[in-house]
């Protein structure tokens, strides 16, 4: 079951859906950085902050290396 999910995340949908978790559960750690000022939330921040913006960028690499481009 894990190898499915680990092959699942690597397709499109799974690294996009990944991706705006991650920034989401980032977005709700930074508040309660700024709220509360506890150092551990400021590094969960960052640490789902890089995990989201990895995957989108994977995302990206994804779509370059196969040449996902519209033509006119």
């Amino acid at each position: 079951m894990i190898k499915q999910f680990d092959k699942w995340h690597k397709t499109a949908p799974g690294l996009v859906t990944f991706g705006l978790v991650e920034l989401l559960v980032a977005y709700g750690f930074a508040s309660l950085a700024i709220d509360r000022g506890n150092p551990i939330y400021y590094l969960l921040t960052l640490i789902f902050l890089i995990g989201g913006l990895q995957n989108l960028f994977k995302l990206i690499g994804k779509f370059k290396k196969h040449g996902h481009h519209k033509t006119s």
